[in-house]
């Protein structure tokens, strides 16, 4: 834990890792933006083939962070990780520019995700105390620098990859991800101390605190299934949803067509311009004591994004295979954006609360194998794009999300009592 400067009532250590992380997110997300009309366009993939891969890729892309997680905490520490994960990733996103090496590059960003994405949201809660009520705000602050990054790669990457050749775009994507690593490294002297490192199961067994029990695990684990059935559909954002708005949406704007690539990048400027003032009211009602459980404000969420989805089947249904407008599909993502917002850095947060004092990184690890299992289901929900009219496959997306909802809410009992639990251990 860190102490006394802050900027903008935070610490500095904050800023630090914001600005690290939103330029890992634009190596991401402007690969990503990239990936599928890559393959569909150029590797000249079936679509089905096509969403397998994008949904393999994506999932072990939150699969390694498990073992990365153990590795952090047992072996290399979290400055250390970070370094030699960025590195690899950069070098992977480098690779992805040359076409023969594509499997190979996906392996590397992937591989070197597993170091460096459990590892920085786990510094998160290392700069505050246990009890400073910064601290759950503070992943919300921290998640807009996810969005920024995801903002601008679509724009920047998307446009280049589109005009000029997809591996330019493939190549500013690396220059994201050094100019992070330079951000981390010129920052250390503000980011916490590394935590004692454990060395065997046996300590890390020792280390937990009481109210990380079987109850909790199971609990956990729940929640995952319930985030996984979520995540089936929010991964088609840049899947099948990106297909649509190439092939179902008119894109013309007077008379200028927009680049489809640039839909990509609504959802993150929608989270950024929603959270300042979401927060806001979230901490009113936390003063005024009526602060929502985090179960059922991620069932929320869940619910939201399904209402988004239904709207994008009643366009495709009311289109009848016509292009429809795409402003259907900018307010699509003003819906959705607003579900996430309720969902995932709630479930981040959640996983991060409730860590064992020197098993943080282990633990967010877990929250990524949520992301894997998610992203897997979604790879193959994606494949049926192929097979389904939009408005039925956009309505099948509905109710994926809506279950969650429905799931998420079932458990708020149970997290109710964990919460009560690990506040009593502190």
């Amino acid at each position: 834990m860190t102490t006394g400067a802050t900027w903008f009532g935070h610490p500095r250590g904050l800023t630090v890792l914001f600005l690290t992380n939103m330029w890992e997110q634009f190596s991401y997300y402007g690969m990503r933006a990239l990936l599928v009309y890559f393959m569909t366009r150029q590797l000249m993939l079936g679509q089905a083939h096509a969403s397998y891969i994008y949904g393999a890729y994506t999932a072990c892309a939150y699969f390694t962070p498990i073992i990365g997680g153990m590795m952090v905490d047992r072996f290399l520490g979290k400055r250390r990780a970070i370094i030699i994960g960025a590195s690899v990733m950069a070098a992977g996103h480098f690779m992805m520019a040359f076409e023969p090496l594509f499997y190979l590059a996906l392996i590397t960003i992937a591989l070197g995700n597993g170091l460096f994405l459990p590892t920085l949201p786990s510094q998160v809660g290392d700069l505050y105390r246990r009890d400073d009520p910064r601290r759950g705000w503070a992943y919300n602050v921290y998640y807009v620098g996810i969005n920024i990054g995801g903002f601008l790669a679509p724009l920047l990457c998307g446009t280049i990859g589109e005009v000029y050749g997809w591996h330019y775009g493939f190549g500013l994507a690396g220059v994201g991800m050094l100019a992070g690593l330079a951000i981390y490294l010129n920052g250390q002297r503000w980011l916490p101390p590394e935590p004692e490192r454990i060395a065997s199961a046996a300590a890390a067994t020792a280390a937990a605190p009481r109210g990380f029990d079987r109850r909790t695990v199971l609990t956990l684990v729940a929640i995952g299934v319930a985030v996984t059935v979520f995540r089936s559909a929010y991964e088609q954002v840049g899947n099948t949803v990106a297909l649509w708005a190439d092939s179902g949406l008119d894109r013309q704007a007077g008379n200028w067509l927009i680049p489809m690539t640039w839909f990509q990048s609504l959802n993150p400027l929608f989270v950024m311009l929603m959270t300042p003032p979401l927060l806001a009211w979230w901490r009113r009602r936390a003063d005024a004591g009526h602060d929502q459980p985090p179960a059922r404000r991620m069932a929320l969420g869940a619910l939201i994004v399904g209402a988004a989805y239904l709207l994008l089947a009643l366009v495709a249904w009311q289109a009848g295979g016509k292009p429809a407008g795409w402003m259907w599909l900018a307010l699509f993502f003003l819906i959705f954006t607003f579900g996430e917002l309720f969902i995932l850095p709630t479930g981040l947060g959640l996983f991060a609360r409730l860590a064992p004092p020197r098993l943080g990184t282990t633990t967010v690890g877990a929250w990524f194998l949520i992301i894997f299992t998610g992203s897997l289901s979604a790879g193959v929900v994606g494949s049926l794009w192929s097979r389904c009219e939009p408005a039925s496959f956009f309505a099948l997306l509905a109710g994926l999300a809506s279950l969650a909802a429905a799931l998420l809410w079932l458990l708020h009992p149970a997290t109710q009592k964990i919460n009560q639990t690990h506040q009593n251990t502190n």
